[in-house]
């Protein structure tokens, strides 16, 4: 999977809006809101700022936050998480 690229939508397809613990994303080409926790957001954050590995999503996420051993793993199973849900894609 490290090899594999993920990318989001183009510009303007997820419409994002803070809420607490929960963040409301709003995808405009199914027309569903999804809520998400962390660390959801920050990995379409990263993903917004163009396509990415898990490798380079890592290393990105890992400027701002301390991650511990689990963390490719786990970043892994969210990214999976994502594409089913359609918010992210394969490249």
């Amino acid at each position: 999977m490290s090899g594999t690229i993920f990318r989001g939508p183009p510009d303007g397809g997820l419409l994002i809006a803070p809420l607490d613990e929960f963040t409301a994303v709003y995808h405009r080409a199914s027309g569903i809101t999804h809520l998400l926790t962390e660390p959801a957001p920050q990995i379409l954050a990263v993903l917004g700022e163009g396509a990415s590995s898990l490798d380079v999503l890592l290393e990105r996420l890992g400027r701002d936050y301390d991650l511990d051993d689990g963390t490719r793993e786990a970043l892994a199973a969210r990214l999976e998480e994502l594409v089913e849900a359609g918010l992210i894609e394969r490249a």
